[in-house]
């Protein structure tokens, strides 16, 4: 959604003159149909990248407690205080304290979901309960993934992703300077002004382009079709979790992501497996635990008991540092660790893409990381209000004011050439991309009144 205010050189050829204006086209349709979304996957990730500093102050009656001198109670402890307020619950999970001043997080199976108890571990008072459902953070994660709306609603969000490169290249195309004396590092006239606009619009788009892509592409490994091709890849290249771990182990047909609470994206895929001494007693959450420990997993892991008897007690936690990264599974029975998991062992494609989601999320790098994905987010809110605004100020009245098409038909079979590109790279996107073409050439060029509505 930009704006030709520079002149084409005359010396420029008819294809040439064609081209920009066919990638102004492109550009404004796509614009049209994905800045709404970008405006809020902006919004809801600016505020996911602080959820740490939320929970730390917001909601700190729950989270935050007194640090102590004596050592924490055993998380048994912290269990049977959290079922007294939640009768009839089940322990899904069991969040250790991610410093002395933390609380621990306990999920329970309800009647009517999941739902998260807060307890000191020093006195084991109860400081809050939250259905999963209405926890900050989770409604934050479920609007940025339009989860709200059902499973193929995430399928838009990938779509979204993949017009969200497409802006950038095509944004980059159409700000590339053509001997124009402004809008390239500076903004021209006043808010008043379309030319400002357009100017704050191309700027910002252009100096922030490459790391808007990088939101963009860094996210789609969690969408549903892309995402699940590429651990497909991932899983028949070995350049995933390492598959060679569970080649003697017994394992339930189950994955990760469906039995664990938390779990990362490498490891969501893989099997579970299953305990093997049933002959012994049980070990228990809080051996379990201290097993953890023992073996160095970052504080803040996530302890997931056994839902059976071949169940396995399944330690995780994906702290802000990748390396200390790590998934143990424990025999219930034994104690024994069955697969014990960490960053160093994935394969290269799940290293590079765990990465890009690390930094994505705001955690890698420490402030650093947070406050340049959220100049990110904030470039993405005011290219878009910019563009929306600039598209008002220049649209004439009862009209679209779509940039007009090119006065040649030849450089459709470029357009065409990129839509078979960008529909091989991200096909959700390309369907979107093949279908607009289409019905601006095959509808809305044949028919009269639209045309007049659309020019």
């Amino acid at each position: 959604m930009t704006d030709i205010t520079a002149p084409v050189p005359a010396r420029s050829s008819a294809l040439a003159v064609d081209t920009y204006r066919a990638i102004w086209r492109w550009h404004f349709y796509a614009g049209l149909i994905a800045v709404p979304f970008m405006i809020l996957l902006a919004v809801t990730g600016s505020l996911y990248l602080f959820r740490d500093e939320i929970d730390g102050t917001v909601f700190a009656h729950r989270n935050v407690v007194a640090a102590q001198a004596e050592a924490p109670l055993p998380p048994s402890r912290l269990v049977e205080a959290a079922e007294a307020t939640l009768p009839g619950s089940t322990l899904s999970a069991y969040r250790e304290p991610s410093g002395p001043t933390a609380s621990a997080r306990l999920s329970f199976e309800t009647e009517a979901g999941t739902v998260y108890a807060f307890v000191d571990p020093y006195t084991g008072a109860v400081l809050g309960s939250v259905a999963k459902a209405d926890e900050f953070n989770e409604v934050v994660r479920k609007l940025h993934s339009l989860a709200y709306f059902g499973p193929y609603a995430n399928r838009v969000i990938e779509a979204m992703a993949g017009f969200a490169i497409i802006l950038v290249v095509s944004g980059l195309y159409l700000w590339w300077p053509r001997r124009q004396s402004g809008g390239v590092v500076t903004v021209r006239g006043t808010p008043s002004k379309r030319i400002f606009w357009r100017d704050t619009h191309a700027v910002t788009g252009a100096f922030a382009g490459v790391l808007i892509a990088f939101l963009a592409l860094s996210g789609l490994p969690w969408s549903s079709f892309w995402g699940g091709k590429l651990t497909e890849i991932a899983t028949a290249t070995g350049t995933g979790y390492p598959a060679a771990l569970w080649d003697n182990v017994p394992t339930s047909g189950e994955h990760a992501e469906h039995v664990m609470e938390t779990v990362g994206w490498t490891m969501e895929s893989s099997p579970m497996p299953m305990s093997h001494a049933m002959a012994m007693a049980p070990i228990g959450l809080d051996r379990a635990v201290g097993i953890a420990r023992e073996r160095g997993m970052a504080p803040g892991f996530e302890v997931t008991p056994p839902a059976d008897a071949k169940g396995v007690y399944s330690a995780a936690v994906f702290p802000d540092d990748l390396a200390e990264a790590r998934t143990i599974h424990i025999d219930q029975y034994s104690g024994q660790p069955i697969v014990d998991i960490s960053y160093a062992d994935y394969g290269s494609l799940s290293r590079l893409t765990e990465l890009g989601i690390n930094i994505h999320m705001g955690q890698e790098f420490g402030l650093a990381n947070q406050l340049l994905m959220l100049a990110t987010c904030l470039a993405i809110i005011l290219s878009s209000v910019a563009a929306l605004v600039m598209w008002l100020k220049r649209r004439p009245s009862g009209r679209m004011g779509v940039p007009p098409y090119p006065t040649s038909r030849r450089v459709y079979g470029a357009l065409w050439a990129m839509a078979v590109v960008f529909g091989v790279l991200f096909p959700l996107s390309g369907l979107l991309i093949v279908a607009m073409i289409a019905v601006d050439v095959l509808v809305i060029r044949q028919v009269a009144p639209l045309r007049r509505v659309f020019s």
